[in-house]
């Protein structure tokens, strides 16, 4: 089952050093406007040949530009056995209302 995840719920796990992997669905075109520092490139259409990269020992958060992409992709990656994936609420529109408002946004 996939779990949602606020924004502000990741901030405070990469302020406090909790290891999980921060995998970004988003394309490439979009990752040149913005991104969060750390996060694995995996865009949703290639999910299904690079998830191995993934650490499925550690918690996933997925992140997309709203949160539609990302929720795809983590029912695929809990469909394919890894454990605790979190689909980031509101994606990197709401991390840059919320958590980094200096960030560059797009439509």
């Amino acid at each position: 089952m996939v779990r949602d995840i606020s924004c502000q719920e990741v901030a405070s796990m990469m302020e406090t050093s909790v290891p999980f992997t921060l995998v970004d669905v988003r394309e490439a075109w979009e990752l040149d406007i913005c991104s969060i520092e750390g996060a694995l490139h995996i865009p949703l259409g290639d999910m299904a040949r690079r998830f191995r990269e993934i650490d499925a020992e550690k918690p996933v958060a997925v992140l997309c530009h709203h949160g539609v992409r990302s929720r795809h992709a983590a029912m695929f990656l809990v469909a394919h056995g890894l454990r605790d994936v979190f689909n980031i609420s509101g994606g990197i529109e709401k991390w840059a209302l919320e958590i980094a408002p200096e960030m560059p946004r797009y439509d």
